[in-house]
């Protein structure tokens, strides 16, 4: 479960404790969730659940999307929006003890290897239960949005899908470590894709300064993923 803002202001849309509930509920799943699904996980009526899915979205905390491959109308799922901000200040202390986490362990070239290979269990633990039917790389969108990444296609064809991730979550760490903090990543993007994206490789990856973002990942899908938008 995330930690929650605390709501500070009327017009807050996470201060009413349902929408609170729902907010943390997607990104617990890490993946989209239908509206009875939602509703039914909170004991709730779908009609009321809907009213305060839809205020979320308003806020641009999530999104809403149209499941494809299905006969008949296809019903809505809702997901975290990738450039959802919740307001408030989150708490420091798993900020500050990664960052002294990462600091502890020497950029040599072994343990960045193991590093990264820990991260590869990590994203395997992480990723989503692939849906039925769904893109892998709209789940591998999916994941990192959820994760806090900010990814935004920049390029994409057939086999081929490249990403910017516009959002550093982990920056403060990265700034005191960032060849043993981007390894991590780098394992953890390989194992979110060993879990959605079967026979997918990750082809590139090229960190940038974490107070600004813009890392570049690229992937070779094993079938074609196009991503909505």
């Amino acid at each position: 479960m995330i930690d929650l803002p605390t709501p500070t202001e009327p017009e807050d849309a996470l201060a009413q404790p349902t929408r609170a509930r729902l907010y943390a509920l997607l990104h617990e799943l890490g993946r989209p969730a239908a509206t009875a699904e939602l509703a039914q996980r909170l004991e709730l009526h779908p009609n009321g659940v809907r009213v305060h899915l839809e205020r979320l979205a308003e806020a641009g905390l999530i999104e809403r999307e149209r499941l494809r491959g299905r006969r008949g109308r296809p019903p809505d799922v809702w997901r975290v929006a990738a450039e959802g901000r919740p307001g408030g200040r989150p708490p420091h202390a798993y900020g500050d003890l990664v960052r002294w986490l990462a600091r502890a362990i020497e950029p040599t070239a072994k343990n960045v290897r193991r590093v990264e290979e820990a991260g590869v269990q990590i994203g395997e633990e992480v990723a989503p239960r692939p849906r039925r039917g769904a893109e892998p790389a709209d789940e591998l969108l999916g994941a990192l949005t959820v994760l806090g990444f900010q990814p935004r296609v920049r390029a994409e064809s057939a086999d081929r899908l490249a990403l910017t991730l516009r959002n550093c979550p982990y920056r403060a760490a990265a700034k005191a470590n960032q060849p043993v903090v981007c390894g991590l990543h780098r394992g953890i993007n390989r194992g979110l894709l060993a879990k959605l994206a079967p026979g997918a490789q990750l082809s590139e990856f090229q960190p940038r300064d974490p107070a600004r973002a813009g890392c570049l990942v690229e992937v070779m899908l094993a079938q074609r993923g196009r991503p909505k938008r």
